[in-house]
């Protein structure tokens, strides 16, 4: 029987030592900040009084424009994974939910690398995994979660699986993630761990039994497997991965230095972590965090998955 552990306490086995006896937040919040800067964590005003306003996911004119933006950083995405070695064959899938046909959603093709995915290669499935638009089957075991999750979750609209190195080694552990850094925060009281590996998952079933683990939260760590993030945009999505991967990877670290040392780890305490959540693991700012990759990619590819 599947199980799912959720993040509401760390390990009772362990002893644990907090950062401070100082158990109230000493951490603050901007004044003099727009809501959006102050909740950004940006400080923006000129020497002239001018403020600066922080960029934010664009308002469109019409759904169209939308889609075609949704499509173009949902390429990008899949462009910036295959730079972080989250690819391995024809492993992982990354989805984004149409704007227009909201029970339809985007894939890549199966046998396509993520280096080489383009806006023109992306494909179109319906709620039944029918292809809709293009010309490329679709990983059978992506339909089965990302169907799921995006019938599940109407606040979702982008999914991220794939096989990354310090994910997977990690998901071995079954357990879920200690708040050690103020990185980890971004996945405070806000990730599962799914705790049942059945093999490739190519039954809706198994698919309905991940998004139930995932809950309201932004992340799954698959048992035996890899990880899984969602998010309100595909930017939110894939950044939430690239640091979930890299929590791992501290993880996996502190963990050996500890064992090794004898060294014990320091916890963020629960009212350090709640309060600091808001500011590093909300959904604008995990859409901010991609922009600079997105760029990034833009650049050194001269646009060329755009086309």
């Amino acid at each position: 029987v599947p199980y799912c552990l959720n993040t509401s306490s760390v390990a009772s086995s362990q002893t644990i030592h907090y950062s401070s006896e100082i158990m109230a937040p000493t951490a603050t919040t901007l004044s003099g900040e727009s809501e959006s800067n102050s909740r950004l964590g940006a400080l923006g005003k000129t020497v002239s009084g001018k403020k600066l306003k922080i960029r934010s996911y664009p308002k469109f004119e019409t759904l169209e424009e939308e889609r075609l933006y949704r499509k173009q950083h949902l390429a990008a995405a899949f462009r910036i994974f295959a730079e972080r070695g989250f690819d391995e064959g024809v492993a992982g899938h990354i989805s984004v939910r149409d704007p227009i046909l909201t029970d339809h959603f985007w894939l890549n093709p199966l046998s396509q690398h993520f280096s080489q995915i383009r806006v023109s290669d992306l494909i179109l499935v319906n709620e039944d995994g029918d292809v809709v638009e293009g010309d490329e089957p679709i990983n059978a075991a992506a339909f089965a979660i990302h169907s799921e999750i995006h019938k599940a979750r109407p606040d979702v609209h982008a999914a991220c699986h794939a096989h990354s190195v310090y994910g997977k080694a990690f998901s071995v552990f079954g357990r879920e993630l200690d708040m050690i850094t103020q990185d980890s925060l971004r996945f405070y009281k806000s990730h599962a761990v799914y705790d049942n590996f059945g093999g490739i998952v190519l039954d809706r079933e198994e698919g309905k039994r991940i998004a139930k683990c995932l809950g309201g939260g932004k992340a799954a760590i698959l048992q035996n497997h890899g990880l899984l993030t969602v998010g309100q945009s595909v930017d939110e999505a894939a950044f939430w991965f690239i640091s979930l991967d890299k929590t791992c990877h501290a993880q996996l670290l502190v963990d050996a230095a500890s064992a090794g040392s004898g060294h014990e780890k320091i916890f963020i305490n629960d009212e350090e972590a709640a309060f600091t959540y808001p500011q590093v693991g909300g959904s604008e700012k995990g859409w901010l965090a991609f922009q600079g990759y997105y760029d990034e990619q833009l650049a050194k590819s001269n646009g060329s998955f755009l086309k």
